[in-house]
């Protein structure tokens, strides 16, 4: 099996990449790059344009160093549905005809949808699965790679590395959410080197932020602090991406224990946060909703163990749940039960402590990043060893392992 992708192997080393390297480069993991090589999977429609790109070979090269003599009916095949992905081909294909009516290869009306584009999916982030939004973002990050050596104008060219670095960035945004570790962090290193080419210190900066959460999800907390640190360097004075900066330098400080400079944190956030105003859409991402500063401080009162956190915890429950609306902020509600149980769980209220877990894990709604501040509830229920400890022990079983059916 292993020499039907012989010539794929050679190509890569002759280009000078190892299968991290090139993992790397392609957006994937390493252990992907050796499936391939060895022939037990083939690369993803998606992931297509880009090792046409980094591999430096067009689409039917790439099918003849992957499938060697398989007959031609099939390289056709595979070669016509490598451009454009299956799904959403209505919007690429309008895309596709915006941009070769205009004046250049790029235009202006291409990158404006694009944005719109990137937009859309930023707002949808709180409401939709990772795994759904995932692979949107990836079939328009392939779109932008596809424009990268097309004609433009200087001014579309940074353009172009700037929307690409922001898909980049929400991409690793999911695969952190997903627990891809390595995913996210080839992405952030796209994201960075376009956002540096590009002159654009605020994806830089989000770019800190993001690894920040996601080292700091790893249990790496001082690191958390450092990158969270830089990431406030960076970022423009009063942006979101400041903002969110302090608030995950604020909970890496209270996993240290450190609680002058968590409570310092706490009050910056809530200062800053209210002098920014309500953004047109607080459901993007990557605008700050002076709004979480509530769901802030009670995560980051609940790592600290601090009692104060169960009243900021039922407080996001009972703003952003009502009875007649359980699907706006379905995340951060679920966010908001896991905070309530730690703080339950910090006054040895282990029976509410439990029903407020299970609340959030039977939701559906907990990311993959979040489990383990769930385990940190089932670990504790069970220590003090009541009745329904073995109930939530299967709800967050369950819950672990729908997500890896999903994977």
């Amino acid at each position: 099996m292993a020499a039907r992708r012989r010539a794929f192997i050679e190509r890569r080393k002759a280009l000078g990449f190892t299968q991290d390297s090139l993992a790397q480069s392609v957006g994937v993991d390493r252990s992907t790059v050796a499936r391939w090589e060895s022939g037990k999977v083939d690369p993803q429609d998606w992931q297509r344009p880009t090792l046409v790109k980094v591999l430096r070979v067009t689409l039917a090269e790439l099918d003849a160093i992957l499938y060697g003599g398989v007959d031609q009916g099939r390289s056709q095949v595979m070669r016509a549905s490598a451009t454009v992905p299956p799904a959403y081909d209505d919007e690429i294909d309008a895309l596709e005809l915006a941009r070769r009516v205009s004046a250049s290869d790029v235009g202006k009306e291409t990158i404006e949808r694009l944005e719109l584009t990137f937009h859309d999916l930023a707002v949808k982030y709180p409401t939709v699965a990772p795994h759904e939004l995932l692979g949107q973002v990836r079939k328009y990050s392939s779109y932008v790679t596809s424009l990268m050596d097309a004609r433009k104008t200087l001014e579309e060219h940074r353009q172009l590395l700037v929307i690409g670095g922001w898909f980049s960035l929400l991409g690793a945004t999911l695969h952190i959410d997903l627990n891809q570790q390595d995913a996210a962090t080839a992405r952030l290193r796209t994201a960075m080197t376009l956002a540096q080419h590009a002159g654009h210190s605020e994806i830089q900066a989000w770019c800190f932020e993001t690894d920040a959460w996601r080292v700091l999800t790893d249990g790496h907390y001082s690191r958390a602090a450092e990158l969270s640190a830089t990431a406030q360097q960076l970022a423009p004075a009063g942006s979101s991406v400041e903002i969110q900066a302090i608030a995950q330098q604020g909970r890496a400080f209270a996993r240290l224990g450190y609680s002058n400079e968590t409570y310092s944190a706490i009050d910056r956030v809530q200062s800053l946060s209210s002098s920014i105003g309500t953004p047109d859409q607080p459901e993007h991402h990557f605008q700050y909703d002076p709004a979480k500063a509530v769901a802030y401080a009670a995560t980051t009162l609940a790592w600290l163990g601090d009692p104060a956190a169960e009243t900021y915890a039922r407080e996001v429950i009972s703003r952003l749940s009502p009875p007649d609306d359980l699907t706006k902020w379905p995340r951060r509600v679920a966010s908001a039960n896991i905070d309530l149980a730690l703080s339950l769980v910090t006054t040895n209220r282990l029976d509410e402590a439990c029903y407020a877990a299970q609340r959030a894990m039977l939701s559906g709604r907990v990311a993959p990043s979040n489990h383990w501040r769930a385990l940190e509830v089932v670990n504790a229920v069970e220590t003090g060893k009541i009745s329904d400890a073995r109930d939530l022990r299967e709800a967050y079983e369950e819950m672990r392992l729908q997500i890896e059916s999903v994977d």
